[in-house]
């Protein structure tokens, strides 16, 4: 497989090894979520001061208010922080030259 192809199957393995352990398996609840966030982002989780990151973060995704994630609803949070990311490399970089 491409890389995209293996980013791509990792992001939909992270997703369902969290999903459904309680409840909908297509959804991650806020314990869920919770879970995922702390084990697969755990620094950009302690990077934050705010005890309520998690609740703010499901708040933000939920765009359906059910108070759960879906898979598109976690794609966007995924891809925002890769944005971020980008964007904070882009910047190291412009700052070297």
């Amino acid at each position: 497989m491409t890389n995209l192809q293996d980013a791509m199957t990792g992001l939909i393995d992270v997703f369902h090894s969290y999903s459904g352990k309680e409840g909908d398996k297509y959804k991650l609840n806020n314990q869920e979520l919770k879970t995922l966030l702390q084990e697969e982002l755990t620094d950009f989780l302690t990077a934050s001061k705010d005890p309520m990151v998690v609740e703010k973060i499901l708040s933000d995704l939920d765009e359906n208010k059910d108070g759960e994630v879906d898979f598109q609803e976690f794609v966007v949070l995924v891809a925002a922080l890769t944005v971020a990311c980008n964007d904070f490399f882009e910047d190291c970089t412009k700052g070297k030259k």
